[in-house]
């Protein structure tokens, strides 16, 4: 089974694309142009990290900001997946702290992913959308996820990946999306026989993606954060991180399904 280190390793390349700011209405606030680029070195043991933002939705002169770093280790704070997928964020809910974390979907030349960022008391407050494309590539953009799409049973494999135990439990999963009488969607996980509703706001987004979390976290009760991509029509990719009854990160789980 490859390492969190190999799996992040997939993610390697140039990555051109536009990071939006959504709001809760699903309005796009803003769009800037970025190119992200990851390079290996030192017989991959380095990885080599640059990206850089324009003010604009064009790459148009120079960059308005420009951040490198180098990697030689991941922090407890990232969940890599076998198919280059990742999860991140904040570990524990805590009064007066902000609450956030990133959703990574990888599929060949793209990449689509996702921050949800929480006030400091703990609402919902705005999204960021993140398409990207390798450089010289073909690939495209999926149309804007409609709830049709998503409306009906998946059948796969999801990777669980703990707090206190980093290799991943391996189960098989299903998801069952159903249309509520006031016409909001209603999603049920099943994971190695066990179901459970999967609670909050659904947002729709662009690039076929959707966003699942409560308005509003706190460290007294659990919660979780979803958010899930459909790469093409017919295959759906969700990642989900939980949190206990203290705010504590509890695990982060990667479902990869079909529909049925």
């Amino acid at each position: 089974m490859a390492s969190q280190w190999q799996n992040f390793l997939r993610n390697l390349g140039e990555w051109r694309g536009t990071f939006s700011s959504i709001n809760l209405a699903g309005a796009t606030v803003d769009c800037t142009a970025s190119i992200l680029s990851l390079e290996a070195a030192d017989d991959d043991r380095l990885v080599r990290f640059r990206l850089r933002r324009w003010p604009t939705a064009e790459q148009v002169g120079e960059p308005s900001r420009d951040i490198s770093e180098d990697y030689r280790s991941l922090g407890r704070q990232v969940v890599f997946f076998e198919s280059g997928s990742f999860s991140k964020g904040t570990l524990q809910v805590s009064p007066g702290t902000a609450f956030g974390g990133e959703f990574g979907f990888v599929d060949g030349d793209r990449r689509h992913r996702l921050v949800q960022l929480h006030s400091d008391g703990g609402a919902l407050e705005t999204l960021v959308l993140i398409r990207e494309f390798r450089a010289g590539s073909d690939a495209v953009e999926q149309p804007p996820l409609e709830a049709a799409q998503l409306l009906g049973t998946w059948r796969g494999q999801a990777a669980t990946i703990s707090a206190d135990w980093p290799e991943p439990d391996q189960a098989d999963a299903a998801l069952t999306v159903e249309s509520g009488a006031d016409g909001s969607l209603q999603l049920n996980t099943t994971i190695g026989g066990v179901s459970s509703a999967c609670e909050g706001r659904l947002q729709l987004l662009p690039d076929a993606g959707y966003h699942l979390s409560p308005l509003q976290v706190s460290h007294r009760a659990p919660f979780a954060v979803q958010a899930g991509w459909l790469p093409q029509p017919g295959r759906l990719e969700c990642l989900i991180r939980r949190f206990d009854g203290t705010g504590a990160w509890q695990a982060s789980t990667q479902l990869q399904l079909q529909r049925v």
